[in-house]
């Protein structure tokens, strides 16, 4: 049984919709990029997702109060197309759950005649990448072809292993009527790692073929401000179990994603 539930905020009319997943994953590439697009642009909330499914935890925030770990979609209006940006702390919790999402969330795609979906995620690899390379692949190679940039490297066999997760089954489920591609950043596969620079490569591209004026710098600020508080940190979490270090980046300790 499905118990997913999609909980509509703000009925909104929507034109040549683009979904853009960004869910916790490997260096939480996806959901940085996002959450920070979701953030500069303004974009507003207008569903609501929550389940049984979801882990069976509450973060604390930082009021020191407790909060249910949430899934969320955003909307912003755009000159040829508008937006939709499913963001929230952690991914479904196991296999049939992640399906039954991925499915919801096609069904959603369909009733907002959405027909073009970008999932974002993360490729793990053993050392930092300085200047991460951000990779393409989608549903068919009509979709691929439509994403053919100088920025994307689209010769992934051999280099990427299965995309685990919301942002791989998005493509697999979607209809081949439907354009479906992921954008995957290299980063740090070290589970307290932040792939803010994997998360800006995809924000750039983004930016880039897309009219959403995001202001890059902002984000370079982050990078330096998110890096200086994990050096301070760094000989702390010597001493902090990998499943409470995942929970603080909303990352589940016992599942690896690429994606």
């Amino acid at each position: 049984m499905n118990s997913w539930k999609i909980k509509q905020i703000k009925a909104q009319k929507l034109k040549n919709p683009i979904l853009i997943e960004g869910l916790p994953g490997i260096g939480n590439v996806g959901k940085v990029a996002v959450d920070f697009i979701t953030e500069e642009i303004g974009a507003k909330k207008i569903y609501e997702i929550s389940s049984y499914s979801l882990p069976h935890s509450v973060f604390i925030n930082e009021k020191n109060l407790v909060e249910m770990p949430k899934i969320e979609i955003y909307y912003k209006k755009g000159k040829d197309n508008d937006y939709l940006f499913l963001s929230g702390d952690v991914q479904p919790a196991d296999e049939v759950s992640c399906y039954e999402f991925s499915e919801k969330i096609l069904d959603l795609c369909r009733q907002e005649k959405c027909n073009e979906i970008i999932t974002l995620g993360g490729i793990g690899l053993g050392d930092v990448p300085k200047e991460p390379k951000v990779y393409c692949t989608g549903n068919t190679k009509k979709a691929i072809d439509k994403y053919n940039d100088k920025m994307l490297h689209t010769k992934l066999y051999g280099v990427v292993g299965p995309i685990v997760g919301v942002s791989g089954l998005l493509l697999g489920m979607a209809d081949r009527k439907t354009t479906a591609v992921a954008l995957l950043a290299e980063t740090y596969s070290h589970p307290m790692y932040l792939g803010i620079l994997g998360a800006k490569e995809i924000v750039k591209f983004l930016n880039k073929k897309f009219d959403l004026n995001v202001k890059i710098e902002k984000l370079d600020k982050e990078i330096e401000e998110i890096e200086e508080e994990m050096m301070k940190r760094t000989e702390d979490l010597n001493n902090v179990s990998k499943q409470a270090a995942a929970k603080k980046f909303g990352v589940r300790s016992d599942v690896n994603y690429i994606g």
